[in-house]
């Protein structure tokens, strides 16, 4: 849908850091970036992301890839939407054909809920600004709140019109399916074959997901009435999980980063009135207690969280139970108690951002001392009551990862409460105990989960088709009973893709074709001639469907090649002329020196040159496999390439490590020799298997070619170069 040049011009203009910036903070390791995993539940980094390679992955749970990968993974979106983030997030215009009916009605119904939502949010809009209802009751409100026109537009808040169908008919008439509208809880159907608005007569809030899609809705009614609830939110759907999303986040992520803390409140206009006040690194909870996804998304950007509670004491004392886990996820917490009859929303609105910060700096709190003075004051001088206050404190205490953290609280609390300071350690420890014990339970758990999964997966019938098989033979697929040979035959299978995904346009050698003539070979051709002369496969069938990839990219990299080193060619000319005549003008040059001169430049520049053809060579299948549309290529390929772990100092403390790609004349025979070696001894398993229960009259020709396999595996081990230890193969 989207042609190849745009394609092209997406992923060289996608910055991988620039990208995952937007949903993780990073911090600079050496040549890398490291971040927490948007992925998985992590307190300390794993997740690394290589500018010069264009990748990101996580050693904790493995995922990552390039930035088209990223954010299909990060925002579960299709291929095709997730270039259409990156050419919107880049400015890049897209050319792509109309969608024909048949690929319209196969876009997934993730895809189809965020267009409808998307109209829908537009709609809301519309209403607000354009119509007489909306700026006599949707506009009047807002304005009674104080919000600004440049605030309205900036959260996109609309207002739903007080009449039963008007979204409903606006969205059929328009082609929009049914379904999705009840699905999303935009309509209710009516059980007659039609449908009404669920948020009729109320002012909208749009819930934003971290990129910027809208996933859910809020709707304030603005007539009071018993039978009408205050707030109406969309129901959970497949885009919208509540307890995984924060209001404002969209909006406050890059404020949260640059003042490294984020400040929680309750509610929709808390955040609001907080952002048009100058203080935008403010999100909400929407009126729920803290949720293990909603803390990590916080994590991902800092590790300070103050929370501002308007005084009411039955919310604190709710709150509270949140706390605990945003300190076992490492952060560092503070609480804020605003002055009687003050929320966030009334505070912004009647001072200003540096009145406001001021109050927040002279008045926010450690949350153990805040806990105690709360939790002190329900229990007076009651004992039983005072020793559940310690248990709390001591829970609360013992989430904190930090040792040396939990210790000067333990002394602390030590002093306020009366309690030795050893009694409390002791009672930490056993708490400590209790977590982990609980966490591996949980884990336990999960991983059960999981397996029954997994071997639900592996019940189902394999699929063997697959696209392009002229390039490569794929055998049969594998059985699931996988023997010590197969795993050895994998691991040098998998060595070989590596080094085909990560040099395979690099320079190999020069090789004499059938036409008599002798041509500059890339790894990939040589690799694929070898395999051609001896009968080879991948077993894998991942690995299979790679090399294809690779194979069919042959005759479009020298295509390409042959423009990328044109336009080098031609930018080296024009830079030579310009220091020639720059050189000219000032003079002094005798005919010899200015000769000399000119050689040195040209040198120069044609080192240039040759510097940035093998830099086209080195990552050209890497740019384009990590980004291809098919699932099994892309993800195959980003994990092949994904070590970016550097090489510990063992490695280089005694001598100069020499690049692969500078000795890929050795390493890929020996590759090459090294697969064919495991190939020979599964298939001298096969036949040794064979044997025992062969007939007399076969053994003969089994023995016969039993022997050939010896002979041609002796033969590799010279060439190999290394002892080869023949494996001990049980059935």
């Amino acid at each position: 849908m989207i042609d190849r040049n745009t394609v092209n011009q997406i992923l060289d203009a996608a910055d991988i850091v620039d990208v995952v910036s937007d949903f993780v903070t990073l911090h600079r390791r050496g040549a890398n970036f490291i971040g927490l995993c948007p992925f998985h539940n992590e307190k300390t980094p794993s997740f690394v992301v290589s500018r010069a390679k264009g990748l990101c992955h996580c050693f904790g749970c493995g995922k990552g890839g390039s930035a088209v990968n990223f954010i299909m993974e990060h925002e579960q979106i299709s291929y095709y939407e997730a270039l259409k983030y990156l050419a919107n997030k880049y400015h890049i215009e897209v050319h792509e054909r109309e969608l024909t009916d048949a690929e319209r009605e196969a876009q997934t119904e993730r895809e189809s809920m965020l267009v409808l939502n998307d109209f829908a949010c537009q709609f809301f809009e519309t209403q607000l600004h354009d119509t007489p209802e909306g700026q006599n009751v949707g506009i009047a409100y807002f304005r009674e709140r104080g919000f600004s026109d440049e605030t309205i537009r900036k959260f996109h808040l609309g207002y739903s019109p007080n009449h039963s169908t008007a979204l409903y008919n606006d969205a059929i008439t328009k082609g929009y399916n049914k379904k999705y509208l009840f699905e999303l809880g935009l309509c209710i159907d009516d059980r007659r074959g039609g449908g009404f608005d669920r948020f009729r007569g109320r002012v909208m809030f749009p819930v934003f997901n971290i990129a910027g899609k809208v996933i859910a809705f809020g709707g304030r009614v603005l007539k009071k009435s018993p039978d009408k609830a205050k707030y109406f939110n969309s129901p959970e759907s497949a885009l919208y999980v509540k307890n995984r999303e924060l209001y404002g986040l969209y909006q406050a992520k890059r404020a949260i980063a640059n003042e490294k803390k984020c400040f929680l409140v309750e509610g929709y206009t808390d955040v609001i009135s907080m952002h048009q006040s100058g203080i935008e690194n403010v999100v909400a909870s929407s009126g729920t207690s803290l949720t293990e996804g909603q803390i990590r998304l916080i994590h991902r950007f800092t590790d300070n969280v103050t929370i501002l509670y308007d005084g009411d004491s039955a919310g604190i004392h709710a709150s509270l139970r949140g706390i605990n886990m945003l300190l076992s996820e490492g952060l560092n917490i503070k609480v804020l108690l605003l002055p009687d009859g003050e929320d966030p929303d009334s505070y912004a609105r009647t001072h200003s951002a540096s009145e406001f910060k001021q109050y927040i700096e002279e008045h926010e709190t450690d949350f153990i001392r805040f806990k105690m003075q709360v939790l002190l004051k329900d229990a007076e001088n009651d004992p039983i009551k005072l020793s559940q206050v310690i248990q709390d404190v001591v829970k609360s205490i013992a989430c904190i990862p930090s040792a040396i953290t939990r210790a000067l609280y333990a002394k602390e609390c030590s002093t306020t409460l009366g309690v030795a300071e050893d009694v409390l350690l002791s009672e930490i420890a056993k708490s400590i105990v209790k977590n982990k014990e609980e966490e591996f339970k949980k884990r336990e758990r999960d991983k059960l989960r999981a397996n029954a999964q997994q071997h639900n997966q592996d019940t189902q019938p394999p699929v063997h088709a697959l696209p392009n098989q002229s390039t490569a033979a794929i055998k049969h697929e594998p059985t699931n009973e996988i023997s010590l040979g197969k795993q050895l035959l994998y691991r040098q299978e998998q060595d070989m893709m590596r080094y085909i995904v990560k040099f395979g346009m690099c320079y190999m050698c020069d090789m004499t074709y059938d036409d008599g003539k002798t041509y500059s070979t890339s790894v990939v051709e040589y690799v694929q001639s070898e395999l051609n002369d001896d009968g080879l496969f991948f077993d894998d069938i991942a690995f299979a469907k790679v090399f294809n990839a690779v194979c069919g990219l042959v005759p479009q990299f020298y295509e390409d090649l042959q423009h990328e080193t044109d336009a080098i060619n031609q930018q080296g000319e024009e830079a030579f002329r310009r220091l020639t005549a720059c050189a000219a003008r000032k003079g002094g040059f005798d005919t010899d020196a200015l000769e000399q001169m000119e050689n040195d430049v040209r040198a120069k520049i044609n080192a240039r040159i040759q510097k940035r053809i093998t830099a086209f060579r080195r990552h050209y299948i890497e740019r384009i496999l990590c980004s291809d549309p098919d699932d099994v290529v892309r993800n195959t390929a980003s994990t092949l390439l994904s070590d970016m772990e550097p090489l510990s100092k063992i490695h280089t403390q005694f001598g100069v490590v020499t690049p692969d790609e500078e000795r890929l004349t050795t390493i890929i025979p020996k590759s090459i020799n090294g697969w064919k070696n495991a190939v020979i001894d599964c298939r001298i398993n096969e036949l040794n298997n064979k044997l025992k229960n062969a007939p007399e009259a076969d053994q003969a020709q089994l023995l016969m070619e039993l022997n050939k396999l010896y002979q041609i595996r002796n033969h590799l081990a010279k060439l190999i170069g290394e002892r080869v230890i023949n494996p001990t193969f049980k059935n």
